[in-house]
């Protein structure tokens, strides 16, 4: 249980750190940059991955994309944080769980049962709920979490197709597509400073390590939690999921004084409720 707490710890502390970056300052593109340097010496060491038998039959078909838009959605959660705030963006997040579950319906044609169209059904409205804010001044804001759900999604969706290459370990993957991430960054970074004439700065290297170490930190973490938890993987599942919406929505209300409407508390129940039908429709036939 405590690998699983620290990765919720860690989930939660990065929308954090992209919060207070807000207050210095910070460019993003150089903080997501830095994160993945930190990220790829840090799966280095931890994991050692084997980069010897890489080649043409690696699935680079799939690397790359997901090299691209790891770092191109981790932006959109940055902005995200800053124009919503952590509540709804972590809740976006964890929402977008949805995505491969539809994929797997529409594309894979796998068996729904009862409890997973509930989900869907809960969960939708949930993220409707959750997004919505009556303001003059949050026109066309909810594109950011919008994108944050479907980017993740889809990362997901890419990544569970790379565990079926079981021909190479998931961390040397990992490792590989935190390379292609860095690759896409650095050249993000030449551009903002030739062209656009940003200064790099050693604020950003802070925060970039930091959110880096802590990204990471989640990353070892839930896979250290699904090893602890080999018989029941959907204790993890669940536990990330609703734990980072819960956590994230008391630092988001307490800490940063996020304001919530009646809508959106009710917006989080109907998330937390789809989670706990998904988590069900895993380990319950009906």
């Amino acid at each position: 249980m405590l690998f699983l707490i620290l990765s919720i710890i860690c989930s939660v502390t990065v929308g954090v750190l992209f919060k207070f970056a807000r207050r210095y300052s910070i460019n993003p593109i150089q903080i997501v940059a830095w994160n993945y340097v930190f990220a790829l010496i840090l799966c280095y060491f931890f994991f050692s991955p084997d980069l010897t038998n890489l080649g043409t039959s690696a699935p680079w078909a799939i690397y790359i994309p997901i090299g691209i838009l790891l770092p191109s959605i981790f932006l959109f959660l940055a902005a995200s944080i800053k124009q919503v705030g952590i509540v709804k963006t972590d809740a976006a997040q964890r929402l977008s769980l949805f995505i491969p579950i539809l994929a797997a319906w529409l594309l894979f044609k796998e068996d729904f049962n009862i409890l997973k169209i509930t989900a869907l059904l809960i969960g939708f409205p949930a993220l409707l709920l959750i997004l919505s804010k009556p303001s003059e001044k949050t026109e066309n804001k909810w594109i950011y979490p919008a994108v944050v759900l479907l980017g993740f999604g889809i990362i997901d969706i890419l990544f569970k197709q790379i565990a079926l290459y079981t021909s190479l370990p998931y961390t040397t993957s990992l490792f590989v597509v935190f390379g292609i991430a860095l690759l896409i960054m650095i050249g993000a970074v030449v551009y903002n400073v030739i062209v656009t004439k940003t200064p790099l700065k050693f604020k950003n290297i802070i925060f970039g390590g930091l959110v880096g170490i802590f990204n990471f930190g989640n990353i070892l973490f839930y896979l250290k939690a699904h090893k602890a938890f080999a018989e029941n993987p959907s204790t993890v599942f669940a536990g990330m999921n609703m734990g980072v919406i819960v956590i994230g929505s008391l630092v988001g209300i307490f800490v940063f004084k996020e304001k919530l409407t009646k809508m959106n508390y009710a917006g989080l129940f109907l998330a937390l409720i789809a989670i706990v039908l998904i988590v069900l429709s895993q380990t319950v036939k009906i």
